[in-house]
Order: C-alpha cells, then sequence, then structure tokens
C-alpha cells in the first residue's frame, strides 16, 4: 500500500515537473516569436521578459543578440542564429527549435540592436548569472549588477540571498538590496540600509551616498545627516587604506633603493671608494635580463630566473675588471677614484648607446608577475611589486647569512675593520678588494633586473638612482647593511607619503635637505661603525 502511495507522489511530481517546464518552453517561444515585429522601444520590455522566463534558452539568445547573430525570415517570421567560420561558411539554427537548417526559405534580415539594448543585455545577463552554478561567475554577476542597482528586481534578489551560501557574495547582494532601498526614499528603511552601507567601501557605494546626499527634496534632514555620517565613516576607511596602499609602494620603491645600495655600501664601506659608475652595473643588469628575453623568446615565463644569475655574473665580471684596472691603482686618492669611475661610467653609457642604440628597450613581464591581488575594493596590491619585495629582502637576508657563515664574508669583515691588521693576518686585501667591488656590482646587477620590470631599460637608466643609493648609505650609516634596509624602506614609505603633497620633485628635494639637516646632527647616520678602530 505504501508502494502504490509512494508510486502516485512520484508520478504526480513528475507530471507537474512537465507541465511547468511545458509551460515556460511555450512562453519562451511566444516571446521569440515576438523578436520580428519589435522596434527598438518595444524590444527593451519584450527581452526583460525573455529573461525572467527561466527558459534554459534564453542565456543564449541574450548572447548572440549582443554579438548581433540573430535573424529572422520576413515571410514565416521564423528566428534564426547565423554562425561564421574561419572559411567564410554559413550556418544557421533555429532558435526555438534548436535544429540546424540548411538553407533558409527567404531572405533574412537581423534583429537589430543599439548600444542601449547591448546595455540592457549585458544587465541581464548578469541577473541569470546569479543563478550558475559556479560562484566566480556569480560574483562577477553580482559585481556588474552593483553598477545598476536598478537593472535588477528586488524579488529577484531576495530569491537568489535565500539560495546563497557564499559569504562574500552575500554581502555584495546585501548591499545590492540596501541601495535600492536608500534610491526608494522609504525612511522607514533608510536606517536598515545604512547600517548595511556602512561598513561597504565599493566606490558605486560612495557615489550612490553622495548623489542621494544632494536629494535635499527626497530625505528628511534627519536622514540627510545620517547619510552625511555614514558617508564620512566610508571615507574615513578608505583614507585609512590610502595610506596602506601609500606603505606598500613605499616599500616597493624602498626594495629597489636597497638593492641599489647594498652593493655601494659593502665597496664603500671596505674600500672607502665613492663609485660613481655604480649605476652603470644597475644598467648592465637590466640590459642583461633584455637580451636572455631575446636569446630564449620562447621562455618568457622563466625569463626572470635566467637573467638574476646572468645579470649577476655580468655585473660583477665588469666591477671586478674596473677594480683591477684603474680602481687599485688609486687606493687613498678618493677625489681620484670618484673621478674616474664617472669617466667609466661614460664609457659604458656609451658603449651601450653603441651596442643597443639610445632608444629604450621595453622588458616584458611574465604573466606570473601581472595583474593584482584584490583585498578590498579600496585596496589592491600589484603582483609585480609584491614579488620586488619578497626578492629585495631575500637578497638581503642572503648577503647577511654570506658575509656571515662564509671565509670571504670573513675576510671582507676583517678588511673592513682593520685593513691593516688583517694584512698582518695574511689576508690578501686586494683581492678581498676586488672579490667585494665585484659582489657589489653583481649585486647592483639583479637591482637592474628588477628594475626593468618597472621602467624602461635605457642608458640612462642607472643616473636615476645613483644618488639615491648613496643616500641610503650615507643615511643608514656607512658599510652598515642593517642600516641600508632601514634607510631605503624609510625614504621609500617618506618619498611615496610626500609625492601626493608636494609632487615627486619637491618631494624629492625635501627629502634631500632632511638628510642634509640629519648629517648635520648626526655625520655617522643611523647605525654608525662601533669598535676601537673606528
Amino acid at each position: 500500500m505504501n508502494f502504490n502511495i509512494l508510486r502516485i507522489v512520484i508520478l504526480i511530481c513528475f507530471t507537474w515537473s512537465s507541465l511547468v517546464s511545458a509551460k515556460s518552453d511555450a512562453q519562451f517561444d511566444k516571446l521569440v516569436a515576438k523578436l520580428p515585429t519589435s522596434n527598438f522601444k518595444s524590444l527593451a520590455p519584450l527581452l526583460d521578459k525573455i529573461a525572467l522566463s527561466d527558459d534554459p534558452r534564453s542565456s543564449e539568445l541574450l548572447g548572440r543578440l549582443s554579438q548581433g547573430d540573430v535573424y529572422f525570415v520576413p515571410s514565416s517570421k521564423q528566428v534564426l542564429y547565423m554562425a561564421k567560420d574561419a572559411q567564410g561558411t554559413r550556418t544557421y539554427t533555429d532558435v526555438i527549435t534548436t535544429q540546424a537548417i540548411d538553407t533558409p526559405q527567404g531572405r533574412l534580415k537581423k534583429v537589430r540592436v543599439n548600444n542601449y539594448i547591448r546595455t540592457l543585455i549585458q544587465q541581464l545577463q548578469a541577473q541569470q548569472n546569479l543563478n550558475n552554478p559556479d560562484k566566480v561567475i556569480r560574483l562577477s554577476a553580482a559585481k556588474e549588477i552593483l553598477r545598476d542597482v536598478d537593472s535588477i528586481y528586488t524579488e529577484t534578489l531576495n530569491k537568489r540571498l535565500a539560495k546563497e551560501d557564499d559569504e562574500e557574495i552575500i554581502d555584495i547582494l546585501d548591499v545590492i538590496v540596501a541601495l535600492k532601498q536608500l534610491k526608494s526614499g522609504d525612511e522607514n528603511q533608510l536606517d536598515d540600509s545604512l547600517t548595511v552601507l556602512k561598513g561597504s567601501l565599493e566606490p558605486d557605494v560612495r557615489a550612490t551616498l553622495m548623489n542621494e546626499l544632494n536629494a535635499i527634496d527626497k530625505h528628511s534632514a534627519s536622514s540627510i545627516k545620517d547619510i552625511q555620517r555614514v558617508l564620512d565613516t566610508i571615507d574615513r576607511k578608505r583614507k585609512w587604506y590610502g595610506y596602506v596602499e601609500n606603505i606598500f609602494f613605499g616599500l616597493s620603491l624602498g626594495s629597489v633603493l636597497l638593492l641599489a645600495a647594498i652593493g655601494l655600501a659593502i665597496t664603500f664601506g671596505v674600500m672607502g671608494v665613492i663609485n660613481m659608475a655604480h649605476g652603470e652595473m644597475i644598467m648592465l643588469g637590466a640590459y642583461t635580463t633584455y637580451v636572455v628575453q631575446q636569446l630564449f623568446p620562447d621562455l618568457l615565463t622563466y625569463s626572470l630566473f635566467i637573467a638574476v644569475p646572468a645579470a649577476f655574473l655580468v655585473s660583477g665580471l665588469v666591477g671586478i675588471i674596473i677594480e683591477r684596472c684603474v680602481i687599485q691603482f688609486l687606493k687613498g686618492r678618493p677625489l681620484e677614484t670618484l673621478l674616474a669611475t664617472f669617466g667609466v661610467s661614460l664609457i659604458l653609457q656609451q658603449l651601450v648607446r653603441t651596442v643597443f642604440s639610445p632608444l629604450n628597450r621595453q622588458v616584458a613581464s611574465p604573466e606570473w608577475m601581472s595583474g593584482s591581488w584584490q583585498i578590498n575594493p579600496a585596496l589592491s596590491v600589484t603582483f609585480n611589486r609584491l614579488y620586488i619585495i619578497l626578492f629585495s629582502l631575500s637578497v638581503f637576508f642572503a648577503l647577511l647569512v654570506f658575509l656571515k657563515k662564509s671565509s670571504l664574508g670573513l675576510h671582507v669583515r676583517a678588511v673592513a675593520q682593520n685593513r691593516e691588521m688583517a694584512k698582518a693576518l695574511s689576508i690578501k686585501s686586494n683581492w678581498v678588494d676586488a672579490a667585494t667591488f665585484g659582489l657589489g656590482s653583481g649585486i647592483a646587477g639583479i637591482a637592474g633586473v628588477v628594475l626593468s620590470q618597472l621602467t624602461n631599460v635605457g642608458p640612462n637608466l642607472g643616473q636615476a638612482y645613483i644618488i639615491d643609493s648613496f643616500l641610503v648609505v650615507v643615511f643608514g650609516g656607512v658599510g652598515n647593511l642593517w642600516g641600508a634596509l632601514v634607510s631605503a624602506m624609510s625614504l621609500g614609505i617618506l618619498n611615496k607619503f610626500l609625492e601626493p603633497l608636494t609632487g615627486p620633485v619637491m618631494a624629492s628635494i625635501l627629502v634631500l635637505v632632511g638628510l642634509v639637516f640629519f648629517i648635520q646632527k648626526r655625520p655617522q647616520g643611523l647605525f654608525p661603525k662601533k669598535g676601537r678602530a673606528e
């Protein structure tokens, strides 16, 4: 008996489902049949009804209409899809039956759409995508609807909210509902809508609040004050996230300065040499990246992994050659060393112009360094700058470990602390100088690889960073790597906070003037050397 009852229930459910499906199909067929006789004015409400018909064929119809692929036969009013392959062969499909048609009977006319209809179709597709099983598509659809909340009915939103289980999408849908309540002018729902909107950082929410704030005839005086209060809360949050973004960009600039300066800090601390060709070591590293990408065009994804050691070797070898051929004969004469390395920098610039031409070269960024991480609507972090920060810190700590644990690092620290005592202990200071200069130049080459991802590569690339590198070294304390880290990050963040207020040029001038006053009070920098030798 129970089995028979179960069979009856299943039969009733199946019959009811079939009837509902047949009703939906019949409704869709009737709506499609009206397309040939519609104009721009009547097409908009017709498409609205098609989108709400819940027929699976409606999604394809809207997409084909937007692309201009929907036609009809004037004599029979038959509506067709037309597709064209790469060879230009046309194929036709009946919209209602979804059956392929060999040759339509009669001349075809297109169902024409304008920009307004295309925008409407985009909004209707977003509404349909709210029910898509893919979370990414639903989230994208919700953000699309947020740009125009009037394009969706409140009933549709409530149905979706009842089914939705993803918190991020629920938050956006709640904001859309709150915006619709706010724009309706219903004072009874104002408090609830403002409570939801107060926590949103979406630009569309702020724009809507600004519009409602100016609608004095629509809201009461107390409501205007409440809207202004919510708007002030949102602005404070966005301002705070603006500070966070400035800190991030400052750290990325500081990371570049750190890579450019730590090599200079090593050579200046060990040898006391003012190397004016240090910027050209950076330039050589950038051009090495360009050459690697030209030699291996199919390995763009891995080009930076190849360019980093290659740039280190190229710039390091050039640095050793400069030290062996020029600097070792000018020890103890800082002014002559400065002039000689300045001459070397001019030679290297002209050499690059001769080989690569004076024109800037563009280095492509791998796909994994493109794009950004959208933390919230008010804060996004670009991947290339995030990777640069992490890479710079990795190079810094690797250099610390190298100087601490390796025998060369021990010799470098010994020569830096007391050259004469190191010589007395049989340390070959001349070769330590060459290795130190090569190490510092190689790290500058790595800085060039990083800079190639932020700007174009040209013969004057290094000149833009040589002054800042010296500022970092002097501000942090000569020969102190930790001082270089702190000063590079501090100068980078300070620059990014000053630039919006004064402009980039004035920001650099203010930083320079501030450092001049600082050095007058503390000539040895933030972290001066300690010990009896000093």
